[in-house]
């Protein structure tokens, strides 16, 4: 493998890594609803901030309350796996070809 197909996947682990950290906020800002925290803690404002975008975009086009329960992070989290496993495999074939 040349020195840009190394070059193409060492992007590709930081772009899934990005991803990955993002699942995370994602599944902490979820538990983090079910003990409802002090919503003036720096820490709780900025997983709410970062994670209210994402859940007002599913629940607009999806009814994600079933029964009592919001899925929105459960989609959210499935739907950024998927994101995952095609960026990986775009970026192992980018750098096949290179």
């Amino acid at each position: 493998m040349s020195e840009l197909g190394s070059m193409i996947i060492g992007l590709g682990d930081i772009v899934t890594s990005l991803i990955g950290i993002y699942i995370w906020v994602i599944i902490i800002g979820a538990l983090l609803s079910f003990v409802n925290p002090d919503p003036n803690n720096p820490i709780v404002r900025f997983l709410y901030s970062v994670t209210t975008s994402a859940y007002s975009f599913v629940k607009r086009y999806v009814n994600t309350n079933i029964g009592g329960i919001d899925l929105a992070p459960l989609a959210i989290v499935i739907g950024l796996q998927v994101v995952i496993v095609l960026l990986n495999y775009l970026f192992y074939s980018l750098a096949t070809l290179v």
